[in-house]
């Protein structure tokens, strides 16, 4: 049995149909990076290729804005944190500064044993009240 490709290669269309169907650029969606962030958005995005601000650029870019982490996982890097310096001891609990880690956010996953003392841009509720319930308090910083 041949091959397609070569069964139709003496032909005048080569099996793309009318003589109109396959002119322009139109036909395949446009030349370049046409509609990269409209019909051909998934091509786009497997290729990496960016084009100006538009909406959709904007929407990736903010999906992935906020740095977020669960008290839980504070928990376990205490000690870390505690020995590097980016957290502090003291009489009464830990003193952590989650803007000054490049935490954005601390999300509530997770168990708190440990007495906390937490300044944050944004925390969640849940997250506050296992805070809170260990006997520890939580700073909102606004602006940071």
């Amino acid at each position: 049995m041949k091959k397609r490709v070569k069964r139709i290669r003496g032909t005048r269309t080569c099996g793309g149909g009318s003589a109109k169907k396959r002119r322009g650029k139109g036909s395949k969606g446009g030349s370049g990076n046409a509609g990269a962030y409209e019909h051909h958005f998934v091509r786009s995005l497997k290729k990496g290729i960016r084009k100006g601000k538009n909406k959709s650029q904007l929407l990736l870019q903010n999906r992935s804005a906020d740095k977020a982490v669960n008290v839980g996982e504070l928990e376990e890097m205490l000690e870390e944190l505690v020995e590097e310096g980016k957290a502090e001891e003291k009489a009464d609990g830990i003193y952590l500064d989650a803007p000054r880690l490049g935490i954005q956010k601390i999300l509530g996953k997770g168990k708190v044993t440990r007495k906390l003392t937490v300044r944050a841009t944004k925390i969640s509720k849940v997250a506050r009240e296992k805070i809170e319930r260990a006997g520890g308090e939580v700073e909102v910083a606004s602006g940071v």
